[in-house]
């Protein structure tokens, strides 16, 4: 067997490679190699026998995809080489199929390409024949005739090819020769054919030696004994009705299953006539799948059948008479394939992510796919399940590959889960799935987007610096630092004035921020633009127009431009005494920097002389006459007007109008130069003020004690009323009126008070009581008791 083994490893290797396209490179070579090689010997250079580079073994990560099968062969990735990993013994392998292969791929990644390789295990001469049992027994009768066949057990030979079993010698020869006929399946059938009649009471044993001889070189040889008893004259043998028995058999058929019964017929009679069936053993595990009963012949199924493992099944059958005369005949079962297989998926090669920029026709996926069954059953088609960007291509016999079909974007779908089914077209059909997950990586393809076109803000003037305005926001419909969004104010110039003088805005939140603060009277809006620009390399960005609007606030009062107010002069204005009613002496004119409603002013008459002589136009500020002048007024006539706006709190000014009743300008002159004068009838006037409040206050604390007393009275004289059960009575004192039980003053007091406008000839006095409950102050106009005390306090201010 060393020998052989020397021999068959110094045989010439076997190369063929051809190239065709698959991805980027797809390559096939096969090798040839004898079985029994040691660990580590060298099956085949790929790095030159493809042409490839022996760093691209090792940047590529190249790997064997060996399948599910055992990892006989392994890949020297330092030298390109392929060397035996284990001992590979032929026959254990493939056991008789020719020819014996390997079939595995070499895979290369980045980019993805994959050779196919296939190594032949050439059969060595490593096993002898061999004989399944120990020794043959045989029953002969001794009226045998001459030509007599009795079928002789095969011998078994692992190898195959010239390796195998190639003939057969018997020793001694005096009574019996070899005899070697083909039967219709081509193998050798073995007989030893009676020559010489047997003589029972010469030999009644008879001991042969059958040698099986392989054509291997050296040649080796097995041998088993022949025990032959000769028996008393039996001189029939049994004869079976067909010499072949054939049958289909489906390949799901249930153990115990009766598949035929074959008949054998012997015309002896007696205990020569009874016959036994028995299977020869002549295939290894036949005895393991069926069965004969002994006596009827029936065959039965034991075992389970399997199309994938044999088609075929050839069954030898031995009948045997009791005088041990036999005959045979064959069983043919030919194997019906049924669908029983689902398609096997090979992942062999994945990518976990991809860019979303990623090409169409990118590679994700590798894999082979079969179906160990045949016909239609063993016909395969893959398909993806869902409707993703990916399609799945046959690149060649049993591979498939899984590549992109459209533009990915993350932004849209950051994971596909790629389900790829396979099924058969068998009938049934059957199917395998799997599922790839492939996330996909984001790029900075997206610039960040605010929420509006455009931003308008307001803020009230004279706000705090550092205020916060508003706050602008922009979207990344990107992922991670692409999302990252910072906030840039970009330069530009207010007025002149760096823009960054007016507002700040924040990197992170976007909020805008007022740096001083705002005078509308100076600056009513302005805009300016603010970025957004992502963390992505390169970095994207967006701009948006932020219009800041300033906010009036009543914060300037009214400016009273006529009549001019001057110190040291008195500017009055003349109305003749024959003016009319409604004669337009002069119009106050002011002006409120302020805008709005902050800027719309009103006019009114605050003090005056003669209140009853003029009046001040709401919204104009037209002073007229409301009454025809008379003789009796007074030259000189001072008007005090205010002049609000309406603003919230609102505020005003004040301005002081004098007026001359006259007809000439000397008559004016002398009333308007008497100053001294002035300041006395101011004082005289502040006086009774004074003395009034005086006396008011007496006249209300006299009639709270009056009240108090009276209250005490009554409650008393009721007592007094109650304990006595006399009706009340209630009296009242005269020029006294209850007011819901509780009020003492005197039921109603009329004030007149007379004023002109020269205050030195005003007078004030208490009038009799009357039925009217105002105060009446002066034709024009009516007040309280409260009203009364302020205008005292007016008149004493003035």
């Amino acid at each position: 067997v060393e020998k052989a083994l020397t021999e068959a490893m110094r045989r010439q290797v076997l190369l063929f490679v051809s190239v065709s396209s698959l991805f980027s490179v797809f390559g096939q070579i096969s090798y040839s190699v004898p079985e029994e090689m040691l660990k580590g010997s060298l099956v085949g250079n790929i790095v030159k026998d493809l042409g490839l580079d022996l760093k691209r073994l090792k940047t590529g990560k190249a790997r064997l995809h060996i399948g599910n099968s055992a990892e006989y062969i392994e890949l020297n990735k330092d030298k390109g080489v392929l060397l035996i990993k284990e001992r590979i013994d032929r026959e254990t392998l493939c056991k008789q199929t020719t020819p014996c292969a390997l079939h595995f791929q070499i895979i290369l990644e980045n980019p993805i390409e994959f050779y196919r390789v296939t190594v032949e295990i050439t059969d060595i001469n490593d096993n002898a024949p061999t004989f399944k049992m120990d020794s043959m027994l045989f029953e002969i009768s001794e009226s045998a005739v001459k030509g007599a066949k009795f079928v002789l057990e095969k011998a078994l030979d692992s190898d195959v090819g010239i390796n195998g079993l190639r003939s057969y010698s018997l020793n001694p020869t005096d009574n019996f020769v070899l005899k070697l006929n083909d039967n219709a399946g081509g193998e050798k059938e073995v007989e030893m054919v009676l020559e010489k009649p047997l003589d029972r009471e010469k030999q009644e044993h008879l001991t042969l030696t059958l040698t099986a001889f392989d054509g291997g070189e050296p040649q080796l040889s097995g041998t088993v004994q022949i025990h032959v008893t000769v028996l008393d004259v039996n001189d029939n043998a049994p004869v079976f009705t067909q010499s072949t028995y054939r049958a289909s058999l489906m390949e799901n058929t249930p153990k115990g299953t009766s598949l035929m019964t074959v008949t054998a017929t012997d015309i002896d009679e007696g205990a020569h006539g009874l016959l036994t069936y028995s299977i020869s053993s002549n295939s290894e595990g036949i005895l393991d799948l069926f069965e004969i009963h002994e006596t009827s012949g029936e065959v039965r199924l034991i075992g389970k059948i399997d199309y994938e493992t044999s088609k075929h099944y050839q069954l030898h059958v031995k009948a045997r008479d009791q005088g041990g005369l036999t005959d045979s005949c064959k069983i043919l079962f030919d194997i019906i394939d049924v669908n029983d297989n689902a398609p096997i998926i090979d992942l062999m090669s994945t990518t976990q992510s991809i860019p979303e920029d990623s090409t169409m026709q990118t590679v994700v996926a590798v894999m082979n796919v079969h179906d160990p069954d045949s016909e239609d059953n063993g016909v395969v088609k893959c398909f993806l399940s869902e409707s993703a960007p990916f399609i799945i291509e046959n690149t060649s016999n049993g591979f498939y590959s899984i590549l992109t079909n459209a533009n990915l974007d993350r932004e849209r779908s950051s994971e596909y889960n790629i389900t790829v089914t396979c099924s058969d077209e068998g009938v049934p059909s059957l199917s395998s799935s799997v599922t790839l997950t492939l996330q996909i990586s984001d790029v900075n393809d997206n610039p960040p987007v605010f929420e509006r076109s455009s931003y308008e803000a307001y803020i009230v003037e004279n706000n705090t610096p550092g205020l916060s305005i508003f706050t602008v926001r922009a979207r990344d419909a990107d992922w991670d630092q692409n999302a990252r969004v910072s906030y840039i104010l970009e330069d530009s110039s207010v007025n002149g004035v760096p823009v960054s003088s007016y507002v700040s805005v924040s990197a992170d939140s976007g909020v805008i921020h007022a740096v001083r603060s705002f005078d509308y009277e100076q600056i009513k809006d302005f805009q300016f633009h603010v970025k957004a620009q992502d963390g992505g390399s390169p970095p994207l960005s967006s701009n948006v127009t932020v219009k800041i609007l300033i906010q009036d606030q009543n914060d300037n009062p009214p400016q009273v431009l006529y009549p001019v107010q001057s110190g040291g002069s008195v500017v009055a204005e003349m109305v003749p005494r024959s003016a009319d009613v409604g004669y337009l002496v002069t119009k106050v004119v002011a002006v409120d920097v302020d805008s709005g409603q902050n800027a719309w002013l009103s006019y009114k008459l605050q003090k005056a002389t003669d209140r009853a002589l003029f009046e001040v136009g709401l919204q104009n500020g037209e002073i007229r006459t409301i009454r025809q002048v008379t003789d009796k007024d007074a030259v000189k006539q001072r008007l005090t007007v205010i002049v609000e706006d309406n603003g919230q709190p609102s505020r005003s000014a004040t301005v002081i109008v004098n007026v001359a009743v006259a007809d000439s300008f000397p008559e004016v002159l002398s009333e308007f130069t008497d100053f001294p004068h002035d300041k006395e009838y101011n004082d005289n006037l502040t006086f009774y003020l004074v003395l009034a409040l005086a006396v008011v206050s007496f006249l209300f604390i006299t009639c709270l004690v009056v009240i108090i007393s009276v209250k005490i009275y009554r409650w008393r004289q009721s007592r007094i009323l109650y304990h006595s059960n006399l009706p009340v009575i209630p009296y009242y004192p005269p020029r006294y009126s209850d007011t819901l039980g509780t009020g003492t003053l005197q039921h109603v007091y009329n004030y007149e008070v007379c004023r002109t406008t020269d205050s030195r000839k005003s007078d004030c006095k208490f009038g009799r009581a009357g039925s009217e409950n105002v105060l009446i102050m002066d034709p024009s106009s009516t007040g309280t008791i409260n009203n009364l005390i302020s205008v005292y306090k007016l008149s004493s201010r003035s």
